[in-house]
């Protein structure tokens, strides 16, 4: 099993930027598939980005495609969600999530994951 923790939410002024990280502790990193999702107030949890074990494969929600960028560094047991040009509809609380994985998969959907953060709050402002 493996714990997640993210940090670097907080207050962002539309067209800035902002570094989300997800720590994680407790198993082998380099084998977990890994995912971002965010939940804003009264609506559903969506996916956001994901990325397999190496880091080379990566997807994107199209909402955030061409503007956020997700990363990892294994050594660092850490996960990154890199947010350039964020606009208020991206306000809501983001996840980081994994799931152990035999090979390099990548997954979108919020079942697949077994592991979730405890999430942190992105408010953009206009």
């Amino acid at each position: 099993q493996v714990q997640l923790v993210e940090s670097g939410g907080g207050l962002v002024q539309a067209g800035g930027s902002l570094r989300l990280s997800c720590a994680a502790s407790g198993g082998t990193f380099s084998k977990y598939a890994l995912g971002w999702f965010r939940q804003a107030p009264g609506k559903e949890r969506e996916f956001v980005a994901a990325i397999s074990w190496s880091g080379l494969r990566t997807i994107y929600a199209d909402s955030v495609k061409g503007r956020f960028t997700i990363s990892r560094e294994n050594a660092k047991n850490t996960m990154y969600l890199q947010m350039n040009g964020p606009k208020p509809e991206d306000t809501a609380v983001y996840y980081c999530a994994a799931t152990y994985t035999s090979g390099s998969y990548l997954f979108n959907g919020e079942s697949s994951y077994n592991y979730w953060g405890q999430g942190t709050q992105v408010t953009v402002s206009s």
